[in-house]
């Protein structure tokens, strides 16, 4: 039941085999068991839930509605994605996707974090897709503003950034200190040139 979506890639060859298992290695089923956990109480039954394995997970997500509705859950008022809509027609499951990503890249995850679609949609790399939505779960715990669903414990809260911290006077102060050092260093490199500027001052005497 689950081999039709593997099977229009056809068998990877050389090089591209072992990339590929490299990266199918990193798929790790404890983090699906968590994430699928997340995904189901965060958006609810409606979800359903995915055949256990690499491939159920990606059938699951591919179309990208799962996606949609759980980055929608995460926003209270302001829904990020205003029409999801179910399609047997690829580049809409794409598209879905993609707003998904969109979405994702607005609430706060790092484009580094970020899987590409075809990651997704053809199975490429689903350890990325995985490497996401801890990103986004993380994200959404740290935040803590009441939209977070299910147990805090499932992801670690991302540290703050210290240069939150620093008010724009304390900024402002760094700047000048580098502006301060950068030109005293101006000054001792032209204090060693100013013979070049005197010609003009012996001819007008």
């Amino acid at each position: 039941k689950a081999t039709p979506t593997m099977a229009n890639k056809g068998p990877s060859y050389g090089l591209s085999r072992e990339v590929q298992s490299k990266i199918e290695k990193k798929y790790d089923p404890d983090l699906e068991e968590r994430l699928t956990e997340w995904i189901v109480a965060q958006c609810g039954s409606g979800a359903g839930r995915p055949e256990p394995g690499r491939v159920g997970f990606q059938t699951w997500l591919k179309d990208g509605c799962v996606l949609s509705e759980l980055i929608n859950s995460l926003c209270s008022q302001n829904k990020p994605i205003k029409k999801i809509q179910t399609s047997s027609m690829a580049f809409k499951q794409m598209e879905q996707i993609s707003q998904f990503l969109h979405a994702a890249e607005r609430y706060g995850v790092s484009k580094t974090d970020m899987f590409q679609t075809v990651d997704l949609w053809e199975g490429k790399d689903l350890a990325a897709v995985q490497r996401t939505l801890m990103a986004l779960g993380s994200l959404a715990v740290t935040k803590d503003d009441g939209n977070y669903r299910g147990d805090p414990n499932w992801f670690h809260k991302k540290a703050q950034e210290n240069r939150r911290d620093f008010s724009e006077e304390q900024l402002k102060e760094g700047q000048s200190v580098i502006g301060l050092q950068m030109g005293t260093n101006k000054g001792a490199s032209q204090a060693g040139m100013t013979g070049y500027g005197r010609p003009r001052q012996i001819i007008n005497n």
